[in-house]
C-alpha cells in the first residue's frame, strides 16, 4: 500500500474514533435526567397531600433508557412506538400495570414499567374491541372492558387471551363505567343510554338494574362512570344530574352530593370518579379541568390541576383510577397521556 492509501486509511479510522466520540458525548447528554418541577396541593405552608409524579405519554416513558439503547437510537433511529391517542379510562392492576382504554385507538393500552413494554388489547379475534370506555380488573388481574360501540362486556385473563363476552342483544345500550365486587359476586356496569347500573353475576348472567331516567334520589341523567368501596358501597358518577349517588350492596339510594355550577363542590361536566384508602372521593371534571376531592359527607377537601398542557395541567381529563398505594391515575385525553399523582395521606395518617 502506498504512502498515499495508508494515510487515507488512518483518516478513515480516525473519522470513525471522532463521529463515535461525537455520538457518546450526545448520548450521555441525552441520557442526563430530566427536572421535573415538584407539584404539590394545597401549598405551603400547609401540609401537602397530593404531588404529581409522573406522565405516560407513549412507550418511550417506560422503556429501559440505558446507555447502549441510547446509542442505537442515536446511531440507527428509534423503534416503533405505541403512543396514547384519546385515553378515556384508566385503571392499575395488582401487579402495577397500567392499563388504559383508547378511544381513539378503540383498543386498551398496558403499560408494564416493571418489564418496559407496553401490550395492545383487543385487536383481533373474539375479544377484537371497537370503543372502549370503561376498564377494570379483579383479584386474578382478569381485564374487564366496556365496549359501547358494540354494546358488550368483554373479558380478557391477565395475560390478554379472551375468556367470555358479557350482555346479551338489548341488554347494554351504551356502556362505559364498570366495578366489580367479587365478595358479592357482582359486575356493575353503567349504562349511559339506558339511564341505569346494569348487574351481572360472575358468570355475566343478568341479576339487577339499579335505577331509571330521572332526577330523583335513584334516578339518572346519563350516567358515565362507577367505583365500589371495601364495604360495597357503590358511588356513581350522575353526569348530566351534575352529582355523585351513593348505594349500599343491595343498590338501595343512601345519598348524594354535588350539583351545577362554577362554584366549589359543584360540577359542570363531572365524568371519572374513584376512592383512595381512606375513602376519599375523587371526582374528574373535564370543563374545569381539575379533580375534587370530597369527604364521605360530600364536603370538598381539596381540587387540583387546571388548563394546559403542563405537569400537573388537564385538557378534557375524564377517567380516574387509585391504586392500592394510593397513586392517582388520571386520563388527560386532548394532552393524550394520563398524569400519575399520589395521595400523601390525610385526616387519619396524623391521627397515628
Amino acid at each position: 500500500m502506498s504512502c498515499q492509501g495508508k494515510a487515507g486509511a488512518i483518516s478513515k479510522y480516525w473519522k470513525q474514533i471522532l463521529f463515535i466520540f461525537i455520538a457518546l458525548i450526545l448520548v450521555a447528554g441525552c441520557a442526563a435526567p430530566k427536572m421535573e418541577t415538584e407539584l404539590i396541593w394545597p401549598l405551603p405552608p400547609e401540609k401537602p397531600r397530593i404531588k404529581y409524579l409522573y406522565t405516560i405519554t407513549s412507550e418511550d416513558d417506560i422503556r429501559e433508557h440505558t446507555f447502549f439503547r441510547k446509542l442505537k437510537e442515536f446511531l440507527i433511529g428509534k423503534d416503533a412506538i405505541s403512543e396514547l391517542g384519546k385515553p378515556y379510562a384508566v385503571h392499575a392492576d395488582n401487579e402495577g400495570r397500567l392499563l388504559v382504554a383508547d378511544s381513539s385507538w378503540g383498543k386498551v393500552l398496558i403499560f408494564d414499567k416493571e418489564k418496559h413494554k407496553v401490550t395492545v388489547l383487543g385487536e383481533t379475534g373474539q375479544g377484537l374491541l371497537a370503543k372502549p370506555l370503561g376498564i377494570t380488573t379483579d383479584s386474578a388481574d382478569n381485564i374487564y372492558v366496556t365496549d359501547s360501540a358494540q354494546n358488550r362486556v368483554v373479558v380478557y385473563d391477565k395475560d390478554g387471551n379472551f375468556v367470555k363476552a358479557m350482555g346479551k342483544e338489548g341488554v347494554l345500550d351504551q356502556p362505559v363505567g364498570i366495578a366489580v365486587n367479587e365478595t358479592l359476586g357482582r359486575i356493575y356496569v353503567v349504562d349511559t343510554k339506558k339511564h341505569d347500573v346494569q348487574t351481572f353475576d360472575m358468570n355475566g348472567n343478568a341479576a339487577q338494574v339499579i335505577g331509571q331516567r330521572g332526577s330523583g334520589d335513584g334516578e339518572f341523567n346519563f350516567p358515565t362512570n362507577i367505583t365500589v368501596d371495601k364495604n360495597g358501597m357503590i358511588y356513581v358518577m350522575d353526569s348530566f344530574n351534575f352529582r355523585v349517588q351513593i348505594f349500599d350492596k343491595d343498590g338501595t339510594f343512601v345519598k348524594k352530593f354535588g350539583g351545577v355550577g362554577t362554584g366549589l363542590g359543584l360540577f359542570s361536566k363531572p365524568k371519572g370518579i374513584a376512592l383512595d384508602s381512606e375513602g376519599h372521593i375523587y371526582v374528574v371534571d373535564a370543563a374545569f379541568n381539575n379533580v375534587q376531592i370530597f369527604d364521605n359527607e360530600g364536603r370538598l377537601l381539596l381540587f387540583f390541576g387546571e388548563m394546559g398542557s403542563k405537569p400537573g395541567q388537564f385538557w378534557l381529563p375524564a377517567g380516574v383510577a387509585i391504586d392500592k398505594d394510593n397513586n392517582i391515575y388520571v386520563a388527560d385525553q386532548y394532552n393524550r397521556r394520563v398524569n400519575v399523582y399520589k395521595f400523601l395521606g390525610g385526616d387519619e395518617d396524623e391521627k397515628k
